[in-house]
């Protein structure tokens, strides 16, 4: 009997030790880092202006129909209707103004009863000290309202661990063909 006590401490330490690290997490595969290891001093707010050019029309479109459902033909607001999209981001609302990035990823009409899109995309920026970083957007754009919010909801390079948001407002829309200059304010917290 006097043996069970040491074998028994002995399972209880060596189970201690193996199975709980000293900060509670897996060491397999993550670690806890500190700001400063990345090279993370401090937070800014930065503002970016630019112009988003959707185009439907035309021998090269930039928003392509990639799928719909069956009844999407026969909604008023084209519920089901998936666009694809790799639209031109300007500094001015003309097309032929200077490019600083591309929008790409898609929009779909997730509204039966208005003109709803979901928006998931990255903003590619290609211009400057941006040249190379993105920030994704996901949300909610209801097109009829005069100004739209959406969340930024993270990037990469310049803006890596960015957050924030962005207005959308119409600056120009054809009704025949869909085509569309939007104009964007985007308020993006990052390091």
């Amino acid at each position: 009997m006097a043996r069970t006590k040491p074998i028994s401490a002995f399972l209880f330490i060596f189970f201690a030790i193996f199975t709980f690290s000293g900060d509670g997490e897996s060491q397999s595969f993550s670690r806890v880092l500190s700001l400063g290891a990345k090279r993370l001093k401090r937070e800014k707010m930065s503002h970016l202006h630019f112009y988003f050019h959707d185009i439907l029309s035309g021998r090269n479109p930039t928003a392509i129909r990639v799928a719909e459902a069956p009844s999407t033909k026969k909604s008023p607001t084209e519920f089901g209707i998936v666009m694809m999209i790799d639209d031109l981001l300007t500094e001015r609302p003309e097309a032929t103004s200077k490019l600083v990035g591309k929008a790409q990823g898609f929009y779909a009409s997730a509204s039966q009863s208005e003109l709803g899109l979901l928006m998931t995309l990255n903003f590619v920026f290609l211009e400057g000290k941006y040249n190379g970083s993105t920030l994704s957007m996901v949300g909610r754009n209801p097109v009829m309202e005069e100004v739209r919010e959406m969340p930024v909801v993270g990037g990469s390079g310049i803006f890596r661990f960015a957050r924030g948001y962005a207005h959308a407002k119409t600056h120009w829309l054809d009704p025949s063909t869909g085509d569309a200059v939007v104009e964007y304010n985007v308020y993006v917290i990052h390091y």
